[in-house]
């Protein structure tokens, strides 16, 4: 289930023209050290919250740095508050550095079915909190866990009014971060990049706030827009990344280096994008460990080729 049906379903209930003799990426031989590879806890939705503790440990083993995390079936942030999620990443060897959350509630669709795991079992979460209605509540919280980002995940543009609202919210929200010394970006689906009433939502983003972007590369990519580009037309806009790959049909999520992103190019143009951290994500897979074992693998080669 891609991260948007999922939200809508449960929301209601580098160095870039450089150029190098030999073509490759050896200059980003020491990323592992000023660039850790990051993870982005929706890949496990599905298992996380069975066992936390031991979920997050065997993230770390693999040998993620930097965690960005998102909705729990528990609640708060897997179950503990935020001071309490922050230790336990430090004590095994991790970072909490993004975390994210709704722009505001979506509308259920009539035909929507209820949200289901990889073995087709009803999934049941809590109420999610969002922006337009809980925005200081959720500031405080990452504040208070010495979190570095806070993302909105999401948020409704099906219509130019709903858009509109979106991007009060969002200015709101940037507006309150920085009073709290936290740090807001959007994150992008590939919808941000459609036309809606003769809008793109994402240009209106870009132009109509002041915040940070977090890209999503394969949903920017699927939506028509070339990463690389963005960053040529908005350099030092996109400090995040999420580094998934894809099909070429655009139909599968996989693990990094099965698909068909060209991601050595774009990792050739992280000086220009303002990158400061990239977490890799797999939307919910039916074995995510082997796939973010696979991703990690697939990126620490090719960063130090």
């Amino acid at each position: 289930m891609k991260r948007k049906q999922f939200l809508q379903t449960t929301g209601a209930a580098m160095l870039g023209t450089v150029l190098l003799q030999n073509k490759s990426l050896s200059f980003l031989s020491g990323w592992p050290k000023d660039h850790e590879m990051g993870l982005q806890l929706f890949t496990f939705f599905n298992v996380i919250d069975s066992d936390v503790e031991g979920t997050l440990k065997k993230i770390a083993e693999v040998g993620y740095k930097k965690i960005e995390s998102a909705f729990s079936r528990k609640g708060g942030y897997y179950g503990m508050k935020p001071k309490e999620f922050s230790k336990f990443l430090k004590d095994n060897g991790m970072k909490w550095k993004s975390h994210h959350v709704l722009g505001a509630p979506f509308k259920m669709p009539a035909n929507a079915k209820p949200p289901v795991d990889a073995d087709g079992k009803p999934v049941t979460i809590p109420p999610m909190r969002n922006l337009r209605d809980n925005m200081q509540e959720l500031i405080d919280e990452v504040a208070e866990g010495e979190v570095d980002y806070l993302v909105c995940a999401s948020t409704p543009i099906g219509t130019l009014d709903e858009i509109k609202s979106s991007i009060e919210v969002l200015n709101k929200a940037d507006e309150a971060c920085k009073k709290a010394k936290v740090k807001f970006a959007y994150h992008n689906h590939d919808a941000e990049f459609r036309a809606v009433e003769g809008q793109i939502p994402y240009e209106m983003f870009l132009s109509q706030t002041k915040m940070q972007m977090e890209l999503d590369l394969a949903w920017s990519t699927k939506g028509g827009k070339d990463p690389v580009e963005l960053f040529k037309q908005h350099p030092g806009r996109f400090p995040l990344w999420h580094v998934k790959d894809i099909d070429k049909e655009f139909k599968t999520v996989l693990p990094v280096g099965e698909g068909f992103i060209d991601f050595k190019r774009i990792f050739a143009a992280a000086d220009s994008s303002g990158m400061k951290h990239f977490f890799i994500e797999h939307d919910m897979p039916k074995d995510p460990l082997a796939s973010i074992t696979s991703s990690y693998n697939y990126l620490s080669k090719m960063l130090s080729a």
